[in-house]
């Protein structure tokens, strides 16, 4: 068994990107991983108790481990719920008739034509 493995520690700003290589020994847990890496000390900001963290775009807990050659990532609190945003969109959407006032969806040529 090998001594160490190289992982990844992910965290990305709209302004700011960070990519860490990291050589941790094969039981760590994520957690540990992304302690050690001293990416908490670049990123302030970055609370592991309310944010979630994945390995290659998979959820996962802080106390999983990883295999050589993972990827963690450290993902920022969403500002806006996605399906209100949706929500929000199509409601316009309808007031600006770009959409069926009924089922939501594209006016239909024949019936816009015919009024």
């Amino acid at each position: 068994m090998a001594d160490f493995i190289t992982v990844e520690v992910a965290y990305a700003l709209p302004e700011r990107q960070s990519l860490l290589t990291v050589n941790v020994a094969p039981d760590s847990s994520v957690q540990q991983i992304i302690e050690q890496s001293g990416i908490l000390q670049q990123f302030s900001e970055i609370d592991l108790s309310n944010q979630k963290v994945g390995v290659w775009s998979r959820p996962v807990k802080l106390d999983d481990r990883v295999k050589a050659g993972d990827r963690i990532e450290i993902y920022r609190p969403l500002i806006a719920d996605p399906k209100d945003l949706r929500r929000r969109r199509a409601e316009k959407a309808k007031e600006e008739g770009r959409a069926d006032k009924v089922t939501g969806g594209r006016p239909h040529e024949a019936k816009t034509s015919s009024e």
